[in-house]
């Protein structure tokens, strides 16, 4: 069957890709790149050119983004490159080359698509992409999940050569004549992915000479399996987990015919990225005291009295955030929390949660607002010791999440003045010596 209409046929099919489409080809210089960007321009499908050159091989980085380059103007294709200074990045981020790289790359492709109106990233992956992937993932323990490989279309990423073996790739580039350039990077098994393709794969092969074609079958079950297992977790989940404002919620009540099955368990909260072992403490924790905090990836999740709450992790930056409050301020935001402020000379109490009438006299400007934070301590309206907030939030029946997201009233000189929305410092309050109030209105 003609390359082309193989891959026309996979676009329609497989990826749903349609002639209105702009496609945006990440293309390093490769064999396989670059045959991916030979066969669009064939199809006559409106496209441009991508070209990352991450500076990890001096002249011969910049000689493969020449190759496309060129490629790109004698195709007529607009060509965009991008020069990333990869080992810096790696360094202040902690993390290895590779993933460096493919930071940054799927970083700047995102950014371009949005830029140049794409629809879709396409991506230069085919079969032994598929089955190194696959073996990888199983090494490392991913389950299921894992062992579907590659997926066809992820997001805005599609993988236009899935359809064709690393053999068909390379007798296709040589029957055609597509120029390319080879990273001598991909024949050192220093890397993971090289030694599955370059040791283990090959080995695997004297045992089965048909090894890929029976992985590339195997794959297919491993996916058709997992949708099916998807099939039946998915309405479970739906039903039990419910957005809440800020928050995901699933009641205790309901999630408890499923608490102790682990396997089940661990399906039910994946789209949380929480792990086996912090789920196995979830279960050990399931009939204890309530305010157990769990953590994954991304979500943190709360274990209360009679449900369950998640949300994504807060944004350090967000906790550590403070606005300052001046005596002729009227209007305060904090972090989309209006306070208003008033000063006069009304010694009137008045009890309402989300207004605080405190001595004007017995302030240090400028105030602070910012929340809650461990070891906070206060003298609570009525008592004349002092607390620390934490156990007033304990009373007060008021979980972690809630907590934390409770603004603070803070002195000049550091002191609270003002739980928001529940208690003053008994020491800021109106008493018969006061002659000025600073009001505030929590809104």
């Amino acid at each position: 069957m003609d390359l082309l209409y193989r891959f026309q046929k996979y676009l329609v099919e497989s990826l749903s890709i349609s002639e209105e489409n702009r496609i945006l080809l990440a293309v390093s210089g490769g064999r396989d790149s670059m045959l991916m960007a030979y066969l669009f321009i064939e199809a006559g499908l409106d496209c441009i050119i991508a070209h990352c050159n991450f500076n990890l091989r001096g002249a011969e980085s910049d000689k493969d983004e020449e190759l496309v380059r060129e490629f790109a103007g004698a195709h007529g294709v607009s060509f965009f490159s991008h020069n990333f200074d990869t080992e810096n990045y790696a360094k202040e981020k902690r993390i290895s080359i590779q993933m460096a790289a493919r930071e940054l790359r799927y970083a700047w492709f995102a950014k371009l698509r949005l830029q140049e109106r794409a629809d879709w990233i396409a991506i230069a992956q085919h079969q032994n992409d598929h089955i190194e992937t696959a073996l990888l993932n199983l090494t490392r323990g991913t389950g299921l999940r894992g062992l579907r490989g590659i997926l066809p279309k992820q997001g805005r990423l599609i993988r236009p050569l899935l359809f064709l073996s690393s053999a068909e790739v390379t007798a296709q580039v040589a029957k055609l004549s597509i120029p390319f350039r080879d990273d001598q990077s991909n024949f050192s098994t220093k890397y993971a992915r090289n030694k599955m393709r370059l040791e283990v794969i090959p080995k695997l092969k004297e045992v089965n000479p048909d090894f890929e074609t029976v992985m590339i079958d195997n794959i297919t079950n491993f996916q058709e399996s997992y949708q099916l297992l998807q099939s039946f977790i998915s309405p479970i989940r739906e039903n039990l987990f419910r957005s809440n404002g800020d928050y995901i919620e699933v009641y205790k009540t309901a999630l408890a015919s499923y608490i102790g099955n682990g396997s089940l368990l661990f399906e039910l909260f994946r789209p949380f990225g929480f792990t086996k072992s912090v789920l196995r403490d979830l279960q050990d924790a399931w009939n204890g005291e309530s305010g157990r905090y769990f953590q994954s990836s991304g979500y943190e999740m709360l274990l209360d009295r009679t449900l369950i709450r998640l949300r994504p992790l807060m944004d350090s930056k967000l906790k550590a955030d403070t606005v300052q409050l001046h005596s002729d301020s009227v209007l305060i935001n904090f972090d989309g929390r209006i306070f208003e402020t008033k000063l006069d000379t009304d010694v009137s109490i008045i009890r309402e949660n989300a207004i605080a009438k405190l001595d004007f006299d017995h302030l240090s400007f400028p105030l602070q607002i910012r929340y809650w934070k461990e070891g906070d301590i206060f003298h609570p309206l009525g008592m004349s010791g002092r607390q620390k907030v934490s156990d007033f939030f304990t009373q007060q029946k008021i979980d972690r999440y809630e907590k934390e997201r409770i603004p603070l009233l803070i002195n000049g000189n550091g002191d609270i003045l003002w739980i928001v929305g529940y208690r003053i410092d008994n020491r800021y309050r109106i008493t018969e010596s006061t002659k000025k109030v600073f009001t505030l209105v929590y809104k």
